[in-house]
């Protein structure tokens, strides 16, 4: 109910289209007027205490039959209010089938909200994570999710189909979304220079474990590595790798020395500067070092000398 003004209601426009489908008219009570929905009351307590109350389940599948069941066998036997000798099941039926025949297909009350996924695969919805193809993280999506089906829709095509999960905090992965994850990461390797690394020599990875395993920084490791990359190209470092690996000092001090030794590093290419002619005539004094001595002597306190 949107609106009511003394008799006259605005309905929801859903709840019309429901009431067309199934061939019903709504009947309103009204305000501040219980006692005109106690049947309405007693039925939901009913099925409150003699259906829910105790009763375990682990899919809705599962509930489903138990409620055709419960109502078969204990709902639909109960006497008919306005004749004892008659069951409510039976009632209840030849009542419907009087009135209007059973509609040809259920109403659609599938439930269709907006999401987007920011910076994974994963698109969050009823407390729960389902997955998305990675070209479609970022984007707006629509999701449609039945009671047992979660789709989910770019513009008028469906990118996902999931089984819908009616646990909590589960990450429901499609195989082919995380697969594709994994080859659009390979086509970006090489972005930044650990992989550039981990792409031209992989037996960097084990001397890079090896070395932090040993103290040493992984970060200024890479970076040494990378240099004698650029200096002394791939096929060299491969192999310098393996001869550090075997003399067990997983160093890149080690496999520069193994380089240097093998044969000298390529001449690095001197700085263009014609465009600034000014600096070649720079010249760079050093300076006296013991300078730098005398005022350490002048700061230190009489104790400490």
């Amino acid at each position: 109910m949107l609106e009511r003004r003394g008799n006259h209601i605005a309905y929801h426009p859903n709840l019309i289209e429901l009431c067309a489908h199934y061939h019903f008219e709504p009947k309103a009570c009204q305000v501040r007027a219980a006692n005109q929905k106690g049947r309405v009351e007693r039925a939901i307590r009913y099925i409150r205490d003699s259906f829910w109350r105790g009763r375990s389940f682990t899919t809705l599948a599962e509930c489903n039959r138990q409620a055709a069941q419960w109502r078969d066998q204990i709902a639909h036997p109960r006497p008919w209010p306005q004749g004892r000798l008659a069951q409510r099941g039976p009632c209840l039926c030849r009542g419907t089938a009087a009135a209007d025949p059973a509609a040809v297909h259920p109403f659609p009350t599938d439930l269709i909200v907006a999401v987007q996924s920011h910076k994974s695969i994963y698109v969050r919805f009823d407390l729960n994570q389902y997955s998305i193809p990675p070209e479609a993280a970022g984007k707006p999506l629509t999701l449609i999710a039945s009671d047992t089906v979660v789709r989910i829709v770019e513009e008028k095509r469906e990118i996902a189909r999931h089984v819908r999960s009616y646990d909590r905090r589960q990450l429901v992965l499609d195989p082919q979304h995380q697969q594709a994850l994994l080859e659009t990461r390979r086509k970006g390797i090489g972005v930044t220079a650990a992989s550039r690394l981990a792409l031209v020599a992989p037996e960097s990875e084990t001397l890079l474990d090896r070395a932090f395993a040993q103290g040493e920084s992984a970060s200024q490791q890479t970076a040494q590595l990378v240099k004698l990359l650029d200096l002394y190209g791939a096929d060299a470092l491969r192999r310098r790798h393996s001869g550090s690996l075997q003399h067990d000092t997983p160093r890149a001090s080690a496999v520069a020395y193994l380089l240097a030794k093998q044969r000298p590093a390529a001449p690095q290419t001197p700085v263009d500067l014609s465009r600034h002619p000014e600096l070649e005539a720079i010249e760079v004094r050093p300076h006296n070092l013991e300078v730098y001595d005398a005022l350490a002597r002048r700061n230190r306190r009489p104790s400490e000398s």
